[in-house]
């Protein structure tokens, strides 16, 4: 039993592990100057689906992904946690990951200071480009709410459709920057791997604290 639990609570470090690893490369390139020739191509083959009606569409997704939505949507599943669920570890776990990536894309722009591209702007966007924030807060807030509701969903249908609406959220918003023409798909594709790490991570601390917790209310009292 013991092997399995270590077993267990080793995946999301080595996931993390895995994560970081790619976002390093990524960072590298990028650095070096060395991933241009991959982000025009992408930008080209996105941007040549533009028309009015996707447009629309990618302003939406990029809108759902910005500062104040994401804001709003952890409020109101940290109340439901707190109020009706009764949550209050979630709830902590939940506020962990989504300020921990915005602190870590915060610090990472400055560090890189990568400027957005120039190609064809259909959106304006201020700031650093490298790694892309909305992607970040994308993967953490809907890969974080899926790590939580996946236990509280009794079917295996319903939690394929969860994890398939969360991952189609998060490509969406993503590709939604490209599109626009306010980030690299670089930016984007970093911002997704260090976000998944950090995800793992406190994925990892929060399965700890429950296997210690678990373990102390096991213990007979004396």
């Amino acid at each position: 039993m013991a092997q399995h639990e270590k077993k267990t609570f080793s995946i999301p470090l080595l996931i993390a592990a895995l994560s970081l690893t790619v976002f390093a490369l990524i960072a590298l390139s990028v650095s070096d100057h060395q991933i241009h020739r991959f982000d025009d191509n992408l930008i080209g083959w996105v941007q040549g689906m533009e028309s009015p009606g996707m447009t629309k569409w990618m302003r939406v997704f990029t809108w759902i992904g910005s500062g104040r939505p994401v804001i709003t949507i952890t409020i109101m599943f940290m109340i439901v946690l707190y109020i009706f669920l009764g949550h209050r570890r979630e709830l902590l776990f939940l506020a962990a990951v989504i300020a921990g990536s915005a602190m870590l894309n915060t610090l990472l722009k400055l560090a890189f200071q990568r400027a957005r591209p120039t190609i064809h702007r259909i959106a304006e966007a201020n700031g650093y480009s490298f790694p892309s924030g909305h992607s970040m807060a994308a993967f953490s807030l809907y890969g974080g709410l899926a790590f939580l509701i996946w236990k509280h969903i009794p079917t295996a249908a319903g939690r394929v459709m969860m994890i398939n609406v969360s991952a189609a959220l998060i490509l969406a918003i993503g590709l939604s920057r490209v599109y626009l023409g306010v980030h690299y798909p670089s930016d984007i594709a970093g911002g997704y791997f260090l976000s998944g790490s950090w995800l793992a991570i406190c994925i990892w601390f929060y399965q700890r604290y429950l296997e210690r917790l678990s373990l102390l209310h096991s213990k007979p009292q004396t």
